[in-house]
């Protein structure tokens, strides 16, 4: 069962935040576009640093208050949130690949003997990180271009690389989290997402589709 036709099986009022409409959503005013891309942005962010900055649990083990890639997440996930991109395959899936690339190629790296040399290898573990991550986003069709920077990560901050393999379900949150905001900004006056894992081949906007009363399907 698609996801899609799993969300028109719950309420109108409830699905209403997941992206589902009964019909076609109209275009709504450029200066509507711009108010939510701010608030959105804003509490996506504020949010994050809310959670990681301010939960002991989290600074106990040296979390930074936000992962900075998520900064241009914001960008596509409140901003352009139509775009393929923006969508919450390549919001959870291409950052949490890309922290997978960056931890795994830099634990590699570190691993070289001496490692006191590990340091002038930065550029080449951060470099490798970031390509092969394109490559596996590509591959798994999760393209999110702020990603490529979550690869890049744990071979440049030394706060990223001591958090080590505890990096992931960071990242993991941290999508989870701007992913929960914009279902909520997203949908007052917009729609968010377009699609949740591919794009509708026999609908463009995720409309619901209901059985009418002579038993054809309507829309």
């Amino acid at each position: 069962m698609r996801v899609s036709d799993a969300l028109t099986r719950l309420p109108l009022w409830l699905s209403h935040w997941f992206g589902c409409r009964s019909a076609a959503p109209k275009p709504v005013p450029e200066y509507i576009v711009y108010i939510w891309s701010f608030v959105g942005a804003f509490c996506g962010l504020a949010v994050l640093q809310a959670v990681f900055g301010r939960i002991q649990y989290f600074i106990d083990r040296g979390v930074p208050s936000v992962v900075v890639s998520y900064g241009a997440s914001a960008v596509l996930c409140y901003g352009t949130i139509e775009a393929p991109l923006a969508q919450p395959r390549a919001l959870v899936g291409g950052h949490f690949i890309s922290a997978l690339t960056g931890i795994c190629i830099t634990k590699l790296f570190s691993l070289l003997p001496p490692q006191q040399h590990f340091g002038s290898l930065h550029w080449l573990a951060g470099s490798l990180s970031t390509a092969t991550a394109i490559v596996a986003m590509q591959m798994t069709r999760t393209t999110h271009p702020p990603a490529g920077a979550t690869a890049l990560l744990p071979a440049v901050s030394l706060e990223i690389y001591h958090l080590s393999w505890y990096f992931l379900p960071v990242v993991l949150l941290s999508s989870v989290l701007v992913l929960a905001t914009a279902l909520l900004i997203n949908n007052i006056q917009r729609r968010y997402p377009v699609f949740w894992v591919a794009p509708e081949v026999d609908s463009k906007n995720l409309e619901i589709k209901r059985p009418s009363e002579n038993g054809d399907d309507a829309v």
